[in-house]
């Protein structure tokens, strides 16, 4: 469709991409809502809970027949007690692996059905927009959200919940384990923890800003990436002698990428460092209580050394819940970006309460009454109280300068926008009132702008019929005056067409465009500038074939070219966003106004 002056987005809004980035690190975002994410999955994950405190149970066993072995077997060369001893520790290590694998695979496969499942709600999500979300917003940074973020927080939906109850577990079991043994040195072993959870804390905090950071520099590269690499942001930056600084901008967006990597990486380094050396410093301490004067001789070798093989097992289930701690918390960020989309209000969307119609016997009387339509940013109405009356089977022209509202009341009609007041019917119904599915299937657009998909010819056809039948397809094709082209072509319709259609001239592509709308039989065609790529011996061939398919079908045409309209049913010049004549093509001119001055 032709561009609307009142469709520019405004400066302020050409950033929004950023800036509800910043918007969404700044929002805080409910960990209960990230935990709601898992409810549908309690019964695995409540086995793999079992697995984890089966395993935490069992694993706290080893310690204990240590001290057996070093204090009883070994001292009085007892060979079948060591036996049974070492057989146990050779089966405690083996039950907990096969718990681990278990475990494992569970809480995997638990973590990959709720990223399908965020991946799938923000497509469809955003499915549902409005084209003005699509204006304001730069693609790459759409797939970036969908991609980026989504596969940023595999780590957390897969293995944090696991994790946290692993970890959780294995420290309480060891905890107990330790007092049973000496409840004096177990308060030594424990006096890290303050510091450790202060120092992991504020790692936590640098994590995120920095996280948050790396995504949105992630989104600019998928930007660069989307715009430079397609085709025709190849033809463009050819044809411009861009490419160096094309290169330039995605050099340093690479650079600041690589730059907040390491930042990421390194950031809280040195305090997590110190705090190894600190655990690593607690048996030390341990060992010198135990050889002091006072305390020789209160406890027994086996003893000492099951409780440090005890205390160096707490400090990795630590860690570990320290760390899953930074990791969620830096993730919060990528949650907020995808949340922020999940949360996008639906401008146009199917209502509560549809009307039920059957496409097949719609009529097709469009009434557009008194409509107007405003577009988000702007002041003035890109068409302001406009009354149309078009009967089925009739065609309405739609004439006027550049920028004069036409395209605007095409998008309307289908649809795309909903008016700010006023309302439009097909056969008395309001197009408010109806599912999308339906008004789909009932209004047909064909614009100036032709969009092919990277796939066969029949491909593209198809995608607006699924169980279209190749007569069916080859009917549409002959209809739109462009079989004969497809025929000719390597591999007839099995050919593929390529980027965007990049191998097609641009009559071809709209041909085929309106081939795959006529595929669909709406009832009510939109056509704006459907013939604007066309030379003047195919339009005319392709005029003829909407001339026959116009029969008993509602037509609404936009055309600059007024040689394609004049046998319109009624022509109506807009101008300013206001209908400001009506007539036949003869009539209006015979009045002598704004349409006699166009066909001049």
């Amino acid at each position: 469709m032709e561009p609307e002056p009142h469709n520019r987005p405004r400066k302020s809004d050409e950033r929004r991409g950023v800036t509800a980035a910043e918007k969404a690190l700044a929002r805080e975002v409910s960990l209960r809502r990230i935990f709601r994410l898992f409810t549908p999955h309690r019964w695995p994950l409540t086995v793999v809970t079992t697995l984890i405190i089966a395993s935490s149970v069992v694993g706290m066993a080893s310690p204990f027949l240590l001290r057996e072995a070093i204090d009883v077997a070994l001292p009085e060369r007892d060979v079948t007690l060591l036996i049974w001893l070492t057989s146990g520790m050779v089966a405690v290590a083996a039950l907990t692996a096969a718990f681990g694998v278990l475990q494992t695979w569970i809480s995997t496969r638990v973590g990959q059905r709720i990223m399908h499942g965020l991946r799938t709600d923000v497509f469809a999500h955003l499915q549902r927009q409005s084209l003005a979300f699509f204006t304001r917003t730069r693609t790459g940074e759409v797939q970036s959200r969908i991609t980026n973020d989504i596969g940023g927080m595999q780590s957390v939906v897969t293995s944090t919940a696991t994790s946290i109850a692993a970890n959780l577990t294995t420290v309480v079991a060891t905890v107990v384990a330790m007092l049973a043994l000496s409840w004096q040195l177990t308060l030594i072993s424990l006096v890290v923890m303050p510091p450790a959870i202060y120092l992991t804390r504020r790692v936590a905090r640098m994590r995120r800003t920095v996280t948050a950071q790396q995504q949105r520099e992630l989104a600019d590269l998928n930007v660069t990436i989307e715009e430079s690499l397609s085709i025709s942001g190849i033809q463009l930056s050819k044809t411009m002698g861009a490419a160096p600084a094309l290169i330039e901008r995605f050099t340093g967006s690479s650079a600041r990428l690589t730059d907040l990597e390491l930042r990421s990486e390194l950031a809280g380094r040195w305090r997590m460092a110190s705090m190894s050396v600190i655990f690593a410093a607690v048996p030390a301490v341990i060992y010198l209580s135990a050889g002091l004067p006072m305390t020789a001789g209160a406890m027994t070798i086996g003893t000492l050394i099951a409780f440090t093989t005890l205390q160096n097992g707490l400090y990795r289930p630590l860690m570990g819940l320290l760390n899953v701690g930074v990791t969620l918390v830096s993730s919060l960020a990528l949650f907020a970006r995808i949340f922020e989309y999940l949360d996008l209000p639906v401008e146009v969307d199917d209502p509560a309460a549809p009307v039920d119609v059957d496409p097949t016997r719609v009529r097709g009387h469009v009434r557009i009454e008194d409509v107007t339509f405003t577009y988000p940013g702007s002041d003035a109405a890109a068409v302001a109280g406009v009354s149309l009356d078009v009967p089925a089977g009739t065609t309405l022209a739609l004439v006027g300068e550049t920028g004069s509202g036409k395209s605007t009341l095409a998008a309307l009609v289908a649809r795309l926008h909903d008016p700010s007041a006023g309302r439009i019917t097909i056969d008395g119904i309001d197009l408010r009132d109806m599912r999308l599915a339906d008004l789909a299937a009932i209004v047909g657009v064909v614009s100036q702008e032709t969009y092919l998909l990277h796939t066969t010819v029949r491909g593209n056809l198809r995608y607006a019929k699924p169980d279209a039948t190749d007569a069916e397809i080859e009917a549409a094709a002959r209809a739109a005056q462009v079989h004969e082209l497809i025929a000719g072509l390597p591999d007839g319709y099995d050919t593929m067409v390529g980027s965007r259609g990049h191998r097609f001239s641009g009559g071809e592509k709209q041909r085929i465009a309106i081939a795959r709308t006529l595929l669909r039989n709406p009832r009510v065609l939109v056509l704006d500038e459907a013939t604007s790529a066309l030379d003047t011996e195919t339009e005319r061939a392709v005029q003829h074939a909407f001339d026959q398919l116009a029969e008993g079908r509602t037509t609404i045409t936009i055309a600059h070219r007024l040689s394609t309209v004049r046998d319109a049913d009624r022509i109506a010049v807009i101008d300013h966003g206001r209908v400001t004549e009506t007539g036949t093509h003869e009539s209006l001119l015979e009045d002598n106004g704004r349409y006699a001055s166009l066909a001049a």
